[in-house]
């Protein structure tokens, strides 16, 4: 599902071809966008990328910039923990973070590596068990309590499992399933949409509903639901516009560096997210100075007047809570 890495996407194809270097965010750039951050709301950052965060070369400096100034870290991780292993991470990570986002998008071997190419099901299961331990560890010792999230693309292919992911979190510990719809950026992938006709909204519909039933039924130990986040019946006319009225989560909200330094309002694919507006570079303006700026208002003012809003698989129903974040993209 990624845009850069899918065995759809030309990205790499094209950067190779045209002789282009990784991208890579300087340990620099994020300094001075926290710098400049001291004294607002910011509450957390997500390091995340086009890849695995995980193997970001100074993923433990990030770590390190937590601590200084204060804030939380909001990861989305594919689940392998390269380098350190599962428990070693999860002492670095838990004490500063406020949730561990894992891709999980099946219940069975089968379905969660055929999504997830050249995963391993069992390995990525002990993980996340792994993990759990140390954080109800930290908790019970009265550190921080750091959130576990299952992270889903809901697409045709593991739709079916959707329910028994729910009950596998309930019984493993993972606080919350979260998921969005599927961004169709090739052909090959518009089969997989579940908003692509009426007949895969109301084959959604009814997963989601049985989501929400197994919710209820499966508590995690302590008895709490695991909280289900983008699980809902859609209207019919979910296949121009995923739900009316909804709002855009990102927004006045959350700030998305790219590697380059540019200013990114949200986390549309990056071709539609260039015809939002073009904000500025970090490298040249502050985050602040961004913020405020005329552009970046106006944008939050009228944002439903443009097609990429309109189509958007991230807006919300108006009662759904959303983030308060600051992205910075590490790769």
């Amino acid at each position: 599902m990624c845009e850069e890495h899918s065995i759809y996407s030309k990205c790499q194809i094209k950067r190779k071809e045209e002789g282009r270097p990784r991208r890579r965010m300087s340990i620099d750039l994020i300094r001075k966008v926290l710098e400049e951050s001291q004294g607002s709301p910011l509450q957390e950052i997500i390091p995340s990328t086009m890849g695995e965060p995980l193997l970001f070369r100074d993923f433990d400096k990030i770590i390190d910039l937590c601590h200084e100034f204060n804030v939380k870290m909001n990861l989305t991780t594919n689940g392998t923990f390269p380098k350190y292993g599962a428990i070693e991470w999860a002492k670095k990570i838990v004490p500063i973070g406020s949730d561990v986002k894992i891709s999980w998008n099946g219940a069975t071997k089968k379905t969660s590596e055929l999504i997830m190419i050249g995963s391993n099901f069992e390995q990525r299961l002990q993980n996340v068990r792994d993990f759990i331990a140390v954080r109800d560890k930290i908790a019970a010792e009265g550190g921080n309590f750091c959130r576990i999230t299952f992270q889903l693309t809901f697409i045709e292919t593991g739709l079916k499992e959707i329910p028994e992911v729910v009950k596998l979190a309930a019984s493993l510990g993972v606080n919350r399933v979260k998921g969005h719809h599927l961004w169709v950026f090739t052909k090959e992938m518009e089969e997989e949409s579940m908003r692509r006709s009426p007949e895969a909204i109301k084959r959604w519909n009814e997963i989601a509903i049985k989501a929400i039933e197994i919710a209820e039924i499966h508590r995690l130990p302590n008895g709490e639901k695991v909280l289900l986040e983008n699980i809902y019946p859609l209207d019919e006319t979910a296949q121009t516009e995923l739900t009316p009225n909804g709002v855009c989560p990102f927004l006045g909200k959350e700030a998305w560096v790219s590697a380059e330094g540019r200013f990114g309002p949200c986390c549309a694919p990056d071709e539609d997210r260039k015809k939002l507006g073009d904000f500025g570079n970090l490298h040249d303006r502050s985050i602040q100075e961004i913020w405020k700026s005329g552009e970046y208002q106006e944008l939050q003012k009228n944002y439903l007047n443009h097609s990429v809003c309109k189509r958007c698989n991230m807006r919300k129903p108006e009662t759904e809570d959303s983030e308060l974040t600051s992205h910075c993209n590490s790769k």
